[in-house]
């Protein structure tokens, strides 16, 4: 029971666990930065936004 198991599928290097890190980081900065965007533009369209023709 002490035998070391080789772990099944594919295992990763160390330098692409960081560069898939770094694609993560990168990838939640930038669905921010939308969501800032798109919370800046309700601001300033102001209640206009629910106004509009049927």
């Amino acid at each position: 029971m002490d035998e070391k198991q080789e772990p099944e599928g594919i295992v990763l290097t160390e330098a692409q666990l960081k560069s898939r890190r770094q694609r993560s980081i990168a990838t939640a900065l930038a669905l921010g930065v939308l969501v800032l965007l798109f919370f800046a533009v309700t601001l300033v369209k102001g209640p206009a936004v629910l106004v509009r023709p049927l």
